[in-house]
């Protein structure tokens, strides 16, 4: 197994395209979506909140300058390293690192935060059990949406020169809008011949379940929803 397809949008797909490489696996980019900026949002300062919380790095990425400015001085909880990094370099004087997934982060903060007000910087299309979960407990969620993720469409005839025409060996899905669109490509007749033995390796349950067991795939979930583990499932599978 060589040629790996990586989905995610950038700049991360050209970051996990290295990462690959130097593993010696042949990376393939093709994003299946993409993140786009939304205007900063009026009246999104909330004077009574006492932290943020954080479950993306692109939400950190798009946030416009006078919102990260206006949170600053609050204490950061990120989901994990990646995005606790982002909440540094956007400016967050005090960072903590979460433990690699929403719901567990969610599961930490509710105990400290009940009846209290949380920003919560996020996209628009994202995953509800966060908020739920911390709404459950009485801490008070005030959203902040800075971006959206968009489906990017290709023909049939950009996805084969992508590939040179030739079969691809695995494809990495990190969200379940990116395996929907993966599910579509794969049942594409003209594209049968490059997928018709390729491998799929996710970062969750929730995303294995978007691609759906249909198109006759074996689906691999990584132990833990983090590109660290997803790559190491990929190297075993070798």
């Amino acid at each position: 197994m060589r040629r790996v397809l990586v989905t995610r949008p950038e700049p991360g797909a050209s970051r996990t395209a290295r990462l690959l490489q130097d593993k010696g696996f042949e990376a393939l980019l093709l994003p299946l979506t993409e993140t786009v900026a939304l205007p900063a949002v009026a009246g999104c300062i909330k004077g009574d909140a006492v932290a943020v919380a954080v479950t993306s790095a692109n939400a950190l990425r798009h946030a416009p300058k006078e919102v990260v400015a206006a949170f600053a001085s609050l204490p950061c909880h990120a989901v994990g390293r990646r995005t606790a990094e982002a909440a540094r370099r956007a400016g967050f004087l005090s960072v903590s690192e979460g433990p690699g997934n929403a719901e567990a982060l969610a599961d930490g903060l509710a105990g400290n935060f009940g009846g209290k007000t949380l920003i919560y910087l996020c996209g628009r299309v994202r995953f509800p059990a966060f908020e739920q979960r911390l709404e459950a407990t009485g801490v008070r969620v005030h959203v902040v949406e800075t971006y959206d993720t968009l489906a990017v469409h290709y023909p049939d005839e950009a996805i084969l020169a992508m590939a040179s025409g030739q079969p691809v060996d695995a494809v990495l899905l990190y969200s379940a809008k990116a395996a929907a669109a993966m599910r579509g490509l794969v049942e594409r007749p003209a594209l049968q011949n490059l997928f018709e033995n390729t491998k799929v390796f996710v970062l969750s349950g929730r995303i294995a379940a978007a691609f759906g067991d249909g198109a006759g795939k074996t689906i691999r979930i990584a132990a833990q929803p983090d590109e660290e583990a997803l790559l190491a499932l990929l190297h075993a599978g070798r």
